[in-house]
């Protein structure tokens, strides 16, 4: 129930999101409100808070894995959710959010 247990979203851990964007293969969206955003977030990363989300809006790839993220977790696998149902590719998000990005050590861009 609920999709609990289910591999529905790809997850890729901080130190595998840092690789990517070093190589240039990955456009990271954040979804938190802006004010988070503001606060601190990933290099480069485009900011699409989930409260006006619309999957039709992101960025146009180009090649790239578009990564989502938030604090931790949840508001991205929402907004995945979101581009399951509008039939877009999108489905990756951040493992632990902005906070495990944090927590290893990774740049932070205010």
């Amino acid at each position: 129930m609920f999709g609990f247990g289910k591999a529905k979203h790809k997850e890729i851990s901080a130190h595998e999101l840092a690789d990517l964007l070093s190589a240039g293969k990955a456009v990271v969206v954040d979804v938190r409100e802006a004010n988070e955003f503001a606060d601190g977030h990933i290099p480069g990363a485009v900011n699409m808070p989930l409260s006006s989300f619309q999957p039709s809006r992101l960025p146009s790839p180009e090649g790239k894995v578009v990564v989502l993220n938030c604090l931790g977790g949840k508001r991205s696998g929402m907004a995945l959710d979101k581009c399951s149902v509008a039939q877009d590719v999108v489905d990756t998000h951040l493992a632990g959010g902005f906070g495990a990005w944090s927590a290893a050590g990774l740049p932070v861009e205010r």
